[in-house]
């Protein structure tokens, strides 16, 4: 049939009508092809106040691009000082800043606004660092420490380890402020002092010259706002959707820098400004796969810490409680929905395997008898089990009664073995992987009570007998 070109025009100016009406109408792509510079991007500026592996989740989400997945035109601003940060936050000039626990809580206690929606570091990533002479924390007694300042976070971290070691700060050992990490580590160097905090990567270089590490923070069960996302309450109330997707982005960062091990020593190195691999790979096993959470929930038991050490000069700070600087409500939204499960679901999570020494024979294994001393009543179930050393002892000493053999028969043979402690370590943590039960930390505690001053005395290079369990878990 003929139409006839007038009729052809009109078809033909239908058609370009409609595909122009679903080109305008139809949904773009939230994010441009690489390169690209989406108008639906908004430009947002992220604080970040340490160049250390505790200020790494930022710089993973910024690398790995997770920032712009969520619809983030995201520039990092450096600011050397947590309450300068804090300040740019209240001003408005960043929309949410990695930044130091303590710094967050003050200005808060000041009307600021200012709360915590994610925990990046709960515990100080501090390692107590000694010189050559010193094996052992008693043998501080004497000695002299450095911090930066009084009340600084060195000073505190520096103390609550004396503490610990059931040493008195000012007396068993002096104190001096020598200020900046380098500048202490120096004094350390050279003799002038015996002991210092310090991270990494000093930790390593401390190493290569042979210098003793006693112990690092989460040793002793320091649980520490170190480090912490922030935001004001104005920001929550006003743009949720905003705060919401700077987490996600957060979160995501870090589950790119634990699945890509490659790439996260990469990143780390561009921003700490070193190829030292030892260097780096200490950061990145011990800090970023050991220290940072998948779920980087704020520690309200550290938050509670930062409050006691306030309230010796701050009324307000000693009636205040922990949760009134916390906003949990996204923390809680993404973790309830999923999302950071199925992160981790959806790739394998590449974690440095733990290093175990081969568990030594047992020091009874010449002798054909147990190593248990006859009881002429049954053994309780919650007995707790005698010092293994002590035991073995008397068995080799003393030769058993056959009437004595038949009644251990009944009770489970101990074979101890020996264990020395390396960072990290704790009596809970080694209850864990001993027993599979936390709980039973008692039992080694138990069986070094000759070389324990109390549950706390753990220093890294320490000797620990590790009894069987008599029992399943």
């Amino acid at each position: 049939m003929n139409i006839g070109i007038q009729g052809i025009s009109r078809k033909l100016i239908s058609i370009i009508f409609l595909l122009w009406a679903f080109a305008v109408t139809a949904p773009g792509p939230a994010i441009a092809a690489e390169g690209g510079t989406p108008q639906s991007l908004k430009k947002i500026t992220i604080g970040y106040s340490s160049i250390s592996p505790a200020s790494s989740p930022a710089w993973f989400a910024y690398e790995g691009g997770f920032f712009r997945k969520y619809g983030l035109d995201a520039q990092l601003i450096f600011i050397e000082s947590g309450s300068r940060m804090v300040q740019t936050l209240i001003s408005g000039d960043v929309v949410a800043a990695q930044v130091g626990g303590a710094p967050v809580v003050q200005s808060n206690l000041q009307g600021s606004g200012v709360v915590i929606i994610a925990g990046l570091l709960n515990t100080m990533d501090y390692k107590f660092v000694v010189s050559r002479d010193i094996t052992r924390p008693d043998q501080l007694k004497g000695k002299t420490v450095a911090v930066s300042r009084v009340g600084s976070s060195s000073d505190f971290a520096t103390r609550y380890t004396l503490e610990k070691y059931g040493l008195v700060p000012d007396k068993d050992v002096a104190i001096l402020q020598i200020g900046s990490q380098p500048a202490r580590f120096s004094a350390l160097e050279s003799g002038r002092i015996h002991g210092v905090m310090i991270a990494i990567p000093l930790t390593a270089r401390a190493a290569k010259l042979g210098l003793n590490i006693l112990a690092d923070l989460q040793m002793l069960g320091l649980e520490y706002q170190h480090t912490s996302l922030a935001v004001s309450q104005n920001m929550i109330k006003t743009q949720p959707d905003l705060v919401r997707n700077v987490l996600k982005s957060f979160v995501e960062g870090i589950h790119y820098a634990k699945t890509h091990r490659k790439e996260a020593l990469a990143i780390l190195a561009k921003y700490l400004k070193t190829d030292d691999a030892d260097a780096l790979q200490e950061a990145y096993e011990s800090e970023l796969q050991a220290l940072i959470p998948e779920k980087p929930y704020p520690t309200l038991k550290g938050i509670q810490t930062i409050l006691r050490e306030m309230g010796a000069k701050d009324a307000n700070a000693r009636s205040a409680r922990p949760e009134q600087f916390v906003d949990n409500s996204f923390m809680k939204e993404l973790d309830s929905s999923g999302f950071i499960d199925r992160l981790y679901k959806t790739t394998a999570v590449a974690k440095v395997a733990p290093r175990t020494e081969p568990a030594p024979a047992p020091v009874a294994a010449k002798e054909k008898t147990p190593a248990v001393e006859a009881k002429t009543k049954a053994v309780a179930t919650d007995e707790k089990a005698k010092p293994v050393a002590k035991q073995l002892t008397a068995s080799v000493e003393k030769p058993q009664p056959t009437e004595a053999l038949a009644k251990m028969a009944k009770v489970p043979a101990l074979a101890a073995q020996q264990y020395t402690v390396k960072s990290g370590d704790t009596l809970s943590r080694l209850a864990e992987r001993f027993y599979n039960a936390p709980g039973k930390w008692e039992k080694i505690y138990d069986a070094n009570k000759d070389i324990l001053k109390n549950p706390n005395y753990i220093y890294i290079g320490m000797k620990l007998t590790i009894p069987a369990d008599d029992q399943a878990s």
